[in-house]
């Protein structure tokens, strides 16, 4: 993990606005967070489908996920009461917003093609290497908790590589791939942002988080296509190679590790753990589908 940038040594209440390229997306957020000690206040802004994930689905609602939806089906009022209700808990805050809204995939050229065109017909600048954000989420977010928030971080991930022969930009790793394969080299620039600096009125934050956007496909620009070979595969500035200490990781390990090796390895335990995510998995799609 190679960090640029400006990531405080204090727990924060953030939100946290990325690059969305791949699932470990996901696990980047949680590689920050545990060098803050936050690890346990990350939540997401999920697209709905993802409710319906086994276990998972719910376990995000329950820890202070929000779930939205895209386009004009975009329940503002739903996803203010969530957050208003975590602010009035006080519960930490580490929300995590991918607001291009789905995965950059080279794979789909036309993804790519029309978050473009759609720049290019809004007057914005045209992206190569990110997709135009959608700021209705982010602005919600920061809207609602604003005075409950001290920063946002601006992050932008690029994984080593991902770029084939030619220099063409190739799929990033899936989460599969990411932990089971020789893990690659993540690469993550972050720039803390006070919230004071952001405009509050949707229409001038849009104009903002385009910018922000533009500022992150630059970086991009230069870690996959600079023409001088040295300066690829990293962002400008100064570096850390961050790691972790044992303490940090291996008593959750032999925690989880221990508890699933224990069951697997009775036939009782065996047939709990399958009921488990059975009937789990069936009682949590019922509990988000009627308590959001």
């Amino acid at each position: 993990v190679i960090i640029y940038g400006d990531l405080p040594k204090n727990k924060e209440n953030v939100i946290y606005l990325s690059n969305h390229q791949c699932t470990v997306d996901w696990i980047v957020a949680d590689m920050l967070a545990i060098r803050q000690n936050a690890l346990g206040h990350v939540r997401y802004v999920l697209k709905d489908g993802l409710k319906w994930l086994p276990l998972y689905g719910w376990y995000f609602s329950q820890h202070g996920g929000v779930y939205v939806k895209r386009s004009a089906k975009f329940n503002e009022k739903e996803m203010r009461e969530k957050l208003q209700a975590q602010v009035k808990a006080e519960t930490p805050m580490y929300l995590v917003i991918f607001p291009e809204g789905t995965r950059y995939n080279p794979e789909i050229p036309k993804v790519i093609a029309d978050s473009q065109s759609f720049a290019e017909k809004e007057g914005l600048a045209v992206l190569k290497h990110v997709l135009t954000p959608r700021v209705k989420a982010t602005h919600v977010a920061i809207d609602t908790m604003k005075d409950y928030l001290e920063a946002v971080y601006d992050v932008t991930v690029a994984y080593e590589g991902t770029v084939d022969h030619k220099g063409q930009r190739k799929l990033a790793p899936s989460m599969t791939e990411f932990l089971c394969k020789e893990c690659p080299r993540v690469h993550i620039f972050i720039d803390r942002i006070e919230v004071k600096d952001i405009p509050e009125e949707q229409m001038y934050m849009r104009r903002w988080l385009h910018e922000r956007f533009e500022i992150k496909d630059k970086l991009l620009i230069e870690f996959y296509d600079a023409k001088d070979s040295k300066r690829r595969n990293k962002f400008p500035g100064k570096s850390v190679h961050s790691k972790l200490s044992l303490k940090k990781t291996l008593p959750s390990l032999l925690f989880l590790g221990g508890l699933t090796a224990s069951m697997l390895l009775t036939e009782p335990g065996r047939k709990l753990y399958v009921k488990t995510w059975i009937y789990g998995t069936l009682i949590g799609c019922l509990w988000v589908s009627i308590k959001p």
